[in-house]
């Protein structure tokens, strides 16, 4: 199998398990519906594992474009094969996405909210703040490589590494997934995003662009400094582009926090998503 494929195709797997537990979760008349969080982070971690051990012997199962950046940066990947791992993985997404569509094709009619039928393809805040939004994002994808990194660092009977992966994304997402839906992927979200919004989904309302970039940029940014961190920390090879992106996160962090410190949520008020 060529990498291209093998990276579409576990990106599809991530998806088509991924989405489809949201899916069971949120649309009407599903088996599944009113099923809880737990058991969505637990179907991401098992989506995951499936990625991984489905292609992991062809690419070592990247199937997220922050982890293939992040390894680049940090020299365990070559820059030459990043648009290629990112392309695949972009479109795996998309058919995965598709496929979801078709699984669940009489619960798009019965289902009138349009956020819970976008939910099911792409991640929305909880609290719409945007440098709040972007910080959980690159928080989540920060521990997400830096996880991957210690796995890998570790002598651990190779079958068993997806099953490891898998409990990761299960911890992000239990401690970390509330405010954002916890992205921590950006093929995971545009893709399917695209998806939404090229298929004919009854009622499916706007695809919420205004957002879209809040789960590309987070999960980039923290991707690679995630690994950037890792080398710095753990192999002393401290780079100028850790100092750079060191700064950076620091802005970021300072601007989410002074702007929340300027607003008065009321903590029992959610915001309801925007829709473009």
């Amino acid at each position: 199998m060529s990498e291209f494929l093998a990276e579409l195709i576990g990106t599809m797997i991530l998806i088509i398990f991924g989405a489809g537990v949201v899916g069971g979760v949120v649309l009407k008349k599903s088996k599944a519906e009113g099923s809880d969080w737990v058991v969505v982070t637990i179907g991401w971690g098992l989506a995951v594992t499936m990625g991984v051990y489905a292609v992991g012997s062809f690419t070592g199962a990247h199937i997220n474009p922050a982890v293939t950046l992040g390894f680049a940066a940090a020299g365990e990947f070559p820059w030459s094969k990043v648009p290629m791992y990112i392309s695949a993985q972009i479109l795996g997404a998309i058919i995965g996405a598709c496929i979801v569509f078709l699984a669940y094709l009489p619960h798009w009619s019965a289902t009138k909210d349009k956020a819970a039928k976008l939910g099911v393809f792409s991640t929305d805040p909880a609290i719409y703040s945007p440098f709040s939004n972007l910080l959980t994002e690159i928080i989540g994808t920060f521990v997400l490589v830096m996880g991957l990194m210690f796995i890998g660092a570790n002598e651990i009977t190779e079958g068993l590494n997806p099953l490891i992966v898998g409990a990761l994304i299960v911890a992000i997402g239990m401690s970390l997934g509330g405010p954002t839906g916890y992205a921590i992927n950006p093929a995971r979200d545009l893709g399917p995003r695209i998806a939404h919004a090229i298929l004919p989904i009854p009622g499916k309302g706007g695809s919420n662009w205004k957002y879209a970039w809040v789960p590309v940029l987070g999960p980039v940014l923290g991707g690679i400094y995630g690994a950037l961190f890792y080398n710095a920390i753990f192999l002393s090879d401290f780079s100028v582009a850790f100092w750079i992106l060191s700064v950076i996160m620091a802005i970021i962090a300072v601007t989410a926090t002074r702007n929340e410190l300027k607003k008065n949520h009321n903590p029992e008020e959610i915001d309801e998503p925007i829709e473009n």
